[in-house]
């Protein structure tokens, strides 16, 4: 899987947005933890690879990793976000 071209990302400070250039309308914010999951779905990985590198990066448990990023992947899908 990997994150759509149609989708800008930009961090500012503790701000992360992405934006659609096309197809979704609007506009998405998130915290350090999925802008992490973003940046690692700027090329092709799988969620395994991901909570693999996040749990490299940031301490907790390893369940709470793979459910943030089961959460964050839903949210992704569910505005056309992924290239599966």
């Amino acid at each position: 899987m990997k994150l759509k071209e149609t989708f800008v990302t930009h961090s500012s400070g503790d701000d992360y947005i992405m934006v659609a250039t096309q197809g979704f309308s609007g506009m998405v914010r998130g915290n350090k933890t999925a802008a992490f999951i973003v940046e690692q779905l700027k090329k092709p990985t799988t969620p395994e690879q991901i909570a693999d590198a996040l749990a490299a990066r940031f301490e907790a448990p390893r369940p709470a990793i793979e459910k943030d990023v089961a959460d964050i992947l839903a949210q992704l899908r569910s505005i056309g976000a992924i290239e599966e």
